[in-house]
This record gives C-alpha cells, structure tokens and sequence, in this order.
C-alpha cells in the first residue's frame, strides 16, 4: 500500500492474511498557487535624543550576556514540511503554525487534504511536490523560498510503506520505497542546506520509524529506507554542525493517525495492549517533539534519534 506521506504498519499475531493493494499511477507534478502569508511590517519607534553635557549615569557592571543562538525567534521563523498534507505532517503543521511560525507544506496528490489545511490554517502555503522527483523537488522549494523568504526548519516527513515479502518485492517497489523514503530527503535537504549555511543558521528533521531501528518482517524495503534516513541524519548532523546547523530524527511507534483506518478496534487494543505505557500514540505527540527540536532550546542537540513509540522499543 502506497500512500503520500510517513505511515507505519504493523504485523499482528493474530491478524490474517492482508490484501495487497495495487500503487496508483502518479500524475505529474504541478504546483499550487497560494497565497503567501501575510508578512507583517516593522516599525522603528523614534528615540528621544539625550540633553547634551548630562553625564551617563553610572552602573554596576553586570554578569556576562550568554551567547546568543543567530537562529530566529518563533515568530519569525518559517517552516518547510513535506507530507504536510496530513498526519503528523499535519499535524506538525498546525504546531508550528500556533508557535507563530510561517508554514509551508508539500504534497503529493491529495490536493483535496491539502486545501483543507490551508482552510484551517489561513496562510499556510500548500505546493504539490513528488519528493522523488529532482525536478519536482526544485520547482517547489523555489515557490516556498518565493512565498516565504527563506527556510529555517525543514521538517522531512513525506515517505510511503508497503507490507510485502522480501522475496516478492519487485525491483520497481525496491527503488521507489527508496527513492521517496531516502531519496526524496535527500534533494529537499541539499535544497535547503545553502540558504541555512549563509545564515549560519538552521534545523532540520527527519521523520524515520521504529522498524528503521529494528527492522520490521515483511517490510525490508521500508525498514531498510528508514535506516538510512537514520544514517543520513547523523552523518549529516557532523557535517553540518560547524555551520551552525543541527540535525536530528524522530523515530515514531505506533501512531493513531487516518493510516490506520485499515485496522480494527480489537487490532488497535491489541496494538495498545503490547505497548508499555498501554495506549497508541497521537500525532500531535510527534509534532510537539519536532517543535522543541527545532526551537533555540534544543541547540545543542545534532545528530540524535528519538523514539516515539510508547516503550515498545527500547
């Protein structure tokens, strides 16, 4: 099963033999005209001028001022996710949108989700992108850099999964598991790296899975595509980090989001059941996360990987 953005599957024990489902054809991309958010003007406030030959008064010196991180403050931020559309790309979405920043989302052929989300968040800048695609990937990152300015967080969230075989997974499936999962990080991260190096300044997240750390039965090629994301991540994060930029991933577990759909009540219980703090997760879990990663607070955090996944791995 293919989908347009992060999703995680599952085996169950008890569960029987699944159906597979065919991978739709994918349309070329386009992209979307949007309205860039409001960018709102500064005013300078005048400054009385001190009467001449009055002198200074004196103070006591104080503590010496910690260094100051050059990233910019919430507000003033803007914000890049793919697989935006939806899920924990939505739902990192409507985080960042409530911290102040300016958001933009990629997606891939869900242009009715993405319009919603545009809806609920008036302002955010929806552009269609297959991550897979070079060309894809460049024409949309111009139009975001266009609306926005200037990228400081990007959030690498799109991926698709598929439960299948090893021995029957096609060539076809192989590459592009790894093309949209691996790949498609790849171009949005070189994209974004130029503009972050100039500033000194950045972040960015990669969103991997639990089965990119343990790997997962019947799902070789996603869980190898995940692992690499990992080893993206760190390596990344040591080649980055004397520019002033910090590069971390999030793992999550189980997470109770519309991917789900498929499974049952008693296979989520079940789910919840094996997990030790006994519940799924949310996906506003995961973006309140990525939302403290990409904060000043986290600036001294590069080339980690969290796990959201309720202590099922540990």
């Amino acid at each position: 099963m293919y989908n347009d953005e992060f999703e995680l599957t599952f085996d169950l024990a008890d569960a029987g033999p699944k159906n597979e489902q065919r991978r739709p054809t994918l349309p070329e991309p386009e992209e979307a005209a949007v309205a860039a958010p409001p960018v709102q003007e500064t005013r300078e406030t005048p400054v009385s001028a001190a009467p001449e030959n009055t002198p200074a008064p004196e103070r006591e010196p104080g503590p010496a001022a910690e260094p100051r991180s050059t990233a910019p403050a919430a507000k003033g931020r803007t914000v890049l996710i793919s697989g935006g559309d939806r899920g924990i790309g939505a739902a990192a979405a409507r985080a960042f949108y409530a911290a102040g920043c300016r958001v933009a989302v990629f997606y891939h052929t869900n242009a009715e989700a993405a319009a919603a989300l545009q809806k609920e968040l008036p302002g955010v800048l929806a552009v269609q992108c297959d991550v897979a695609s070079r060309a894809s990937c460049e024409l949309a990152f111009r139009a975001a850099e266009q609306a926005l300015g200037r990228v400081d967080v990007l959030v690498s969230n799109a991926g698709i999964a598929q439960q299948k075989l090893f021995t029957d997974i096609t060539p076809e499936e192989w590459q592009r598991m790894l093309d949209v999962n691996l790949t498609g990080a790849f171009n949005l991260c070189q994209l974004a790296l130029p503009g972050m190096i100039r500033r000194k300044a950045g972040r960015i997240l990669t969103v991997s899975s639990m089965w990119g750390q343990t790997g997962g039965s019947c799902e070789v090629h996603y869980s190898a595509a995940k692992a690499g994301l990992i080893g993206l991540t760190k390596a990344l994060a040591k080649e980055e980090g004397p520019s002033g930029i910090t590069v971390n991933c999030v793992a999550p577990g189980v997470i109770d989001t519309d991917m789900m759909a498929s499974f049952t009540a008693e296979d989520k219980a079940a789910l919840a059941e094996e997990t030790p703090v006994g519940r799924l997760g949310t996906a506003e879990e995961v973006a309140k996360l990525l939302l403290y990663l990409a904060g000043e607070d986290a600036g001294y955090i590069t080339g980690q990987v969290f796990g959201v996944n309720g202590g099922l791995v540990i």
